[in-house]
């Protein structure tokens, strides 16, 4: 089937499109489409709508705590995790060059 088919716009532009072509594309109720503004109308297509991943709390807490650039930025970090819930100490991840130097002090200090 080529050509146009009539379809009606209803309450609140609601878009009626033709049975026959809502088979043709796969175009079920709830279907996501994408509407183009075209110089001689409107281009109206199926769209694909692709998953995105959904982060864990933790998960978040670690992009915090991973994406500090030095120490006073890292214990901001380790404040908003705890504002999450979460203890800081209990996500994996990587600290900020300068924590680490921080750190592998005070452990040496206490020996």
């Amino acid at each position: 089937m080529t050509g146009s088919e009539t379809g009606r716009v209803g309450k609140r532009g609601t878009l009626v499109i033709p049975a026959a072509l809502r088979r043709r594309f796969g175009l079920n109720e709830g279907a996501l489409i994408i509407a183009e503004e075209r110089p001689d109308g409107i281009l109206i297509r199926p769209a694909i709508a692709i998953a995105t991943e959904t982060y864990t709390p933790e998960r978040k807490a670690a992009f915090l705590l991973e994406n500090a650039v030095d120490a006073e930025d890292y214990g901001s970090a380790k404040d908003r995790v705890r504002r999450m819930g979460l203890d800081p100490a209990h996500i994996p991840h990587g600290r900020p060059p300068r924590e680490r130097k921080a750190r592998k002090a005070r452990q040496t200090s206490r020996r």
